[in-house]
């Protein structure tokens, strides 16, 4: 009779655990058939010499990434042979089947795929269904209670550290605690649930949202317990409504039905301030940017982002639009392609807190695509619309050099009939005498491709180098 070997995973969802003994087991070259696999307490107590005394007799192969990210998920699932499953494949892999994974007809592949869907729709769930309720007496802090159907309290709870960064929590499970304190994750066994506080007013305030939102023409029973499975419900405030809510669905929407047709509303955008005066100063100059109308972007964008920077100085870069960032914070090259600009101006030794920046046109446009804000460029139209702040923005600052970055800034500052591409680097004259040079965007060097960024960042670079050489 072989010998066998016994392998520990402490604690069985540790997918690092498992990972140590797997590798131990791969060095020895043990097949799966010699090795008993034990994820908890019982298992342990079986005969077996460790798998981590076995002699090594081999290198370990570098294992697909693809296989990792499966494994840690179905390392967290209670199946009580998950372990040995997720080693058979690390074997089938190490002795060649290197695409085991992309293998959907695998029995193992599949099996495995079967495991992770099951962790996968556990980790969704603890995620929706979880609900804070306050401490009494405890101020900003709270504890939940959930019950998941595998181990996965470990995987998740950094999503709710995450979520939840301001405020002390413990989430609660049969078999495994969290507790997040502001600043680190904790974590202990499990608990019991008479240890989660009682009905709180918050669970009043979630009842009434849940009720206003709650659409009956949109009713549909089945799916709703199939994507908010009955067994969750106890743990829900909201579910408390919803007998309310199924039993007068009909009766609203016969309701919505008889009720007569409405216009639909829409936002009317205030009146655009009416300029009485040249402004003087720059100060008064931003704060009557603010409330510009002057074209339809400043509806979706945040804010103005107005040009900063010493009044005294002496050169003054115009870029072409703020990006997401720049919108969000109202400060201009703060985002990705402000960070290369800081890059190349302190390759030149050229300190930033001495130029005035500024953009061609102050508000943000871009297209929603799902969460994501994309930048699109402006229509002529949007920057002859702007062009009136640009030209008393640069009036009240005077400098003695203007950098424009990209085809927009170039457009307003030097004319339509500039043709950047051609014309950069090379050093134009203003009709009032400032000197004037264009170059790109940082932004355009960023979206090149990985094998000519380079180039283009020493280009664009190369171009800044004016400023030193010929100011």
């Amino acid at each position: 009779m072989s010998e066998r070997w016994s392998a520990t995973v402490d604690p069985p969802w540790d997918f690092d655990a498992w990972r140590a003994q797997a590798r131990a087991a791969l060095r020895a070259d043990i097949a799966q058939e010699a090795l008993d696999w034990r994820g908890d307490a019982q298992g342990a107590l079986l005969v077996g010499n460790a798998i981590t005394t076995a002699p090594p007799v081999r290198d370990v192969p570098t294992m697909p990434r693809d296989f990792f990210d499966l494994a840690a998920r179905v390392a967290c699932h209670r199946d009580p042979d998950a372990h040995a499953l997720l080693y058979r494949m690390a074997w089938r892999i190490a002795h060649g089947e290197r695409h085991l994974c992309t293998l959907a007809t695998d029995i193992d592949t599949h099996r495995a795929q079967k495991l992770d869907q099951a962790v996968r729709r556990d980790l969704h769930k603890m995620k929706a269904f979880v609900r804070f309720r306050a401490v009494p007496g405890v101020d900003d802090a709270f504890i939940a209670w959930f019950e998941p159907d595998h181990h996965i309290v470990d995987r998740v709870s950094p999503f709710f550290a995450r979520r939840f960064a301001g405020m002390r929590w413990s989430i609660l499970t049969p078999d495994r605690s969290a507790h997040w304190n502001g600043e680190a994750l904790v974590f202990a066994p499990g608990a019991l649930r008479s240890d989660t506080p009682a009905d709180d007013a918050q669970e009043s305030m979630w009842r009434t949202y849940y009720a206003h939102i709650f659409n009956p023409a949109r009713l549909n029973p089945r799916m709703m317990r199939q994507e908010m499975p009955q067994k969750y419900w106890k743990h829900l405030p909201e579910t408390h409504t919803l007998p309310t809510l199924l039993r007068d669905a009909g009766a609203r929407v016969e309701a919505m039905a008889d009720r007569a047709p409405q216009a639909p509303r829409r936002r009317i955008p205030a009146p655009a301030p009416v300029i009485d005066s040249p402004a003087s100063d720059l100060d008064t100059l931003r704060t009557r940017a603010r409330d510009c109308r002057a074209c339809p972007l400043w509806e979706p964008a945040t804010q103005t982002v107005f040009g900063e920077g010493p009044r005294n100085a002496r050169i003054a870069l115009v870029g072409e639009q703020p990006g997401d960032e720049e919108d969000l914070s109202g400060h201009p090259f703060v985002g990705p392609a402000g960070r290369l600009l800081q890059r190349a101006l302190d390759e030149l030794g050229i300190a930033r807190d001495t130029l005035y920046l500024t953009n061609a046109v102050k508000h943000f446009r871009f297209e929603q695509r799902g969460k994501h804000r994309l930048h699109k460029t402006p229509d002529p139209a949007h920057v002859r619309a702007c062009r009136q702040w640009l030209v008393r923005e640069l009036g009240l600052l005077k400098p003695e050099v203007i950098v424009c970055l990209g085809a927009t800034a170039a457009g307003s500052v030097l004319g339509k009939d500039f043709r950047l591409m051609e014309m950069r680097g090379q050093w134009e004259r203003l009709a009032n005498g400032t000197r004037a040079f264009a170059t790109v965007h940082p932004a355009w060097v960023l979206r090149q491709p990985p094998a000519d960024r380079d180039n283009a960042y020493r280009g664009f670079v190369d171009d800044l180098r004016l400023l030193l050489d010929g100011h």
